[in-house]
């Protein structure tokens, strides 16, 4: 048995960025900061560590991440862990690990023309009603590509 799962809370470093494969799926790119605080063993003073996560989306997640999400939104990301194999300009083997999100709940309100709190749900906006909290989700990409490496490929 084995388990691939990653959930992470972290805001958008950057707007996402929307491309397409050769394909027509829409892959959508962007960066999250996590920050966990901790006391420095040597000093005794807090200090905060930030990791940054490189999160990939794809189908109509990808979409809606690309249209709604933007530098400094938070986001829950619900999905796994994936390192892929790619070269630089020079021919040399590098690696990226990413984050494939397959599902993606936006934490920070969008604020529409009108002025109005919005909520995301999978096709559009819609107004919040008046009293209730809401946080919206995205819905998990059936659609999604599954993107895949060999064995060979992994750097350990």
């Amino acid at each position: 048995m084995s388990l691939n799962k990653a959930m992470l809370i972290g805001n958008l470093g950057k707007d996402p960025e929307l491309r397409m494969t050769g394909g027509g799926m829409p892959v959508c790119q962007f960066s999250i900061a996590t920050t966990e605080r901790r006391k420095d063993g040597t000093s005794g003073q807090w200090v905060d560590q930030t990791e940054w996560h490189n999160v990939v989306t794809f189908g109509k997640t990808a979409e809606n991440c690309s249209k709604y999400l933007k530098k400094g939104s938070q986001v829950f990301i619900d999905g796994r862990i994936q390192t892929r194999k790619w070269q630089d300009k020079e021919g040399k083997d590098r690696y990226t690990t990413e984050i494939i999100g397959n599902s993606v709940q936006f934490l920070s309100r969008t604020v529409g023309s009108q002025g109005n709190a919005m909520a995301a749900n999978d096709t559009a906006f819609v107004p919040e009603e008046k009293g209730k909290s809401m946080l919206s989700s995205l819905p998990s990409a059936d659609d999604v590509a599954d993107v895949s490496f060999a064995d060979d490929d992994i750097p350990f």
